[in-house]
């Protein structure tokens, strides 16, 4: 929201965010997401193709702490993609479910490291896509990806509550998401794509963060989240709850 606009007169997202293509570059957060670099775990990131790759400062990162690292990205954001191209070694400027990845001069078994944050959920078929995507990964590669988690009470407590499903520019209902998953769903779309899941990680949503604290360790936990009431909860059910996004690191089966 720009300065002159007040909580009255700002747009709706659906007229400011769907157009994809036309996106301002600076509607993404120009930031590195450090659950996923820490999924990528240990070696060298060697040749990389990151989807969804914004303008590039993931990659940037990653050739800035790794010398030698190449990294491709895909960016469908024309002014994204055009800040990527100064950051990272090449930028193929398309949707990601188009790519005519041959055309490209992309062959099977191109890349150390195929990265994909934030991106699977804004896919109409992101199990097409990780099937695809598996078939570019060298024999001892892997791929890290992030997505987030819709089992946040965040979104839990205004739908059970007061049946708000609000979708905004950015976020866990960031307006431009077509799949929504919970942990449980994530695990099951790798499995069916190919993967085995190495590792994964948890970002607690920051307003969640405190319960997720003075609950963490007890055997059964009783959530009170205003007038909604959730008995029995497990460790790993409270770590769901407050998570606002998982990262894995996958290697292909």
């Amino acid at each position: 929201m720009s300065a002159s606009e007040s909580p009255a007169t700002r747009r709706p997202p659906w007229e400011t965010c769907l157009d994809v293509e036309g996106q301002d570059a600076g509607h993404y957060l120009d930031f590195v997401n450090e659950g996923l670099y820490r999924a990528i775990g240990g070696g060298e990131p060697g040749r990389v193709l990151e989807i969804g790759c914004a303008a590039g400062m993931f990659g940037k990162t990653l050739k800035d702490r790794h010398p030698g690292t190449h990294v491709t990205g895909i960016e469908a954001s024309r002014a994204a993609a055009d800040v990527a191209a100064t950051r990272i070694d090449r930028v193929i400027q398309e949707r990601m479910e188009e790519v005519d990845f041959a055309a490209h001069g992309i062959a099977p078994a191109s890349f150390d490291l195929v990265v994909a944050g934030d991106v699977l959920e804004h896919l109409h078929n992101p199990w097409g896509t990780l099937s695809r995507l598996r078939t570019l990964i060298a024999p001892g590669g892997r791929m890290v990806t992030s997505l987030p988690n819709v089992r946040n009470l965040e979104v839990l407590g205004p739908l059970a509550v007061e049946g708000r499903f609000e979708y905004a520019e950015l976020g866990l209902l960031d307006i431009t998401h077509l799949r929504f998953f919970t942990l449980r769903d994530m695990q099951r779309m790798f499995d069916e794509t190919g993967y085995r899941v190495d590792a994964f990680f948890f970002t607690l949503s920051r307003s969640l963060e405190r319960l997720f604290r003075e609950n963490e360790g007890q055997e059964s936990v009783t959530l009170n989240v205003g007038r909604m009431t959730i008995a029995g909860v497990t460790q790993r059910e409270l770590m769901e709850f407050c998570s606002a996004q998982f990262a894995f690191r996958l290697s292909p089966r």
